[in-house]
């Protein structure tokens, strides 16, 4: 009988350059690295060559871009996802992709085990599991973060240079980034002490707010249906349009945040997060809804979205009720066609115009000058009957006053 083949989540850094050697001397697996391109800049080819020259007994490259954008990032958009009122998911709603590829290259090459680099105090490791769990859950998975007697990522750099291992972190500059086509995240290093304000030398998809122009830059947003589709009126396909509102809203420092969140697992952490074009969509299509949407629709899908955001962010996205929420969002999403357009100024973004064929807006009702269409004594016998409550409440605390 041949080795016990074992899948890898492979990206080519510290962590899993030196599982991959790892799961080798301590298990003695062929293993097979698996690198999903999620939009991500990173030299591909030379990942390739790094895993086999690691010990890979076959490494993949799978593109999943467009798949990322069309399934992930734009189901997510129209829910109007955020976690915790700041946080666009960009590293939540890759995992389950990334997952759902390491299973199916697993069963295509006959792979009993799946193993990630993810730590046993974050998030990443919740949601790589519960997806490969939900697609097939007689695969065994190795986290060898929670398993062995490397305790640090300095550790890592130490075993990396036992074991000949080429790696680009070093000890003095050691942040631990995730990139996708959505974002880029920095965690770790000064941040892990929340009162070191970051540096704008972290910045790898924007640039500083300061040092953006002097003067505000406008861009159009064509929706259809809650998706976007155009940039100044020339249609795009989704991977050249978030590609070019990245790099437009980048060079105007839009999308930078800092924050302290609260992990799955129970902890608070750190991180700085750039999410330049994802900004301005979800800042598009939030003031689209608002001009389409109905009163109690809009009400009742925020909450929904407070409900995605969870869900997306504790890594049940294969879940009949994630899916359920999706149908919602979806029949919500059927007027949401429009232009939004968008001003960027030195890391502000806002929606200053909109329009739609299926805009609820009606100048002629809420005019302040003369109309035909409003009576406004009507509003009288309403504030009656809306208010009744209130009153016959008054009048029972208080017989004396009635």
């Amino acid at each position: 009988m041949g080795k016990e083949k074992a899948v890898l989540a492979y990206s080519g850094g510290l962590d899993t350059s030196v599982i991959l050697k790892w799961l080798k001397e301590e298990y003695k697996y062929d293993v097979i690295a698996v690198c999903v391109d999620v939009g991500q800049e990173d030299d591909f080819a030379e990942i390739e060559e790094k895993a086999y020259a690691t010990g890979a007994v076959k490494a993949y490259i799978v593109d999943a871009k467009d798949e990322f954008i069309t399934d992930y990032i734009f189901p997510t958009l129209k829910s109007g996802a955020v976690y915790e009122g700041d946080y666009l998911l960009g590293s939540s709603f890759a995992r389950p992709l990334i997952a759902q590829k390491l299973v199916y290259i697993a069963e295509k090459e006959g792979a009993t085990v799946i193993a990630h680099g993810a730590t046993g105090k974050g998030n990443d490791q919740v949601r790589f599991e519960s997806t490969i769990y939900a697609l097939n859950p007689n695969i065994k998975i190795v986290a060898p973060w929670r398993i062995w007697n490397l305790k640090s990522r300095e550790d890592c750099i130490e075993y990396a240079a036992k074991h000949n291992i080429p790696i680009a972190q070093t000890k003095e500059k050691i942040y631990s980034r995730d990139q996708n086509i959505w974002h880029i995240s920095h965690e770790g290093g000064n941040l892990e002490d929340p009162w070191n304000e970051h540096l704008d030398d972290i910045y790898m998809m924007s640039l500083p707010p300061e040092q953006a122009a002097d003067k505000a830059v406008f861009v159009d947003i064509e929706f259809s249906s809650g998706i976007p589709v155009a940039i100044n009126g020339v249609e795009l396909d989704p991977l050249p349009l978030l590609k070019e509102l990245n790099k437009v809203a980048g060079d105007n420092g839009v999308g930078i945040i800092d924050i302290v969140e609260n992990r799955l697992v129970g902890m608070k952490s750190r991180g700085v997060y750039e999410t330049p074009g994802g900004t301005v969509l979800y800042t598009a299509h939030k003031a689209l809804e608002k001009l389409v949407l109905d009163r109690a629709t809009m009400s009742f899908k925020h909450t929904v979205s407070l409900k995605y955001a969870d869900l997306i962010y504790d890594g049940l996205w294969f879940t009949p009720l994630r899916e359920a929420l999706a149908a919602f969002v979806d029949a919500t999403q059927e007027m949401v066609t429009g232009v939004v357009r968008i001003k960027m100024y030195k890391g502000n973004c806002q929606a200053v115009a909109s329009k739609s064929p299926y805009s609820l807006y009606s100048e002629e009702f809420v005019t302040f000058g003369a109309d035909d269409v409003y009576n406004q004594q009507d509003a009288e016998g309403f504030i009656n009957l809306f208010s009744l409550p209130l009153k016959i409440r008054a009048i029972m605390n208080n017989p004396d006053k009635e």
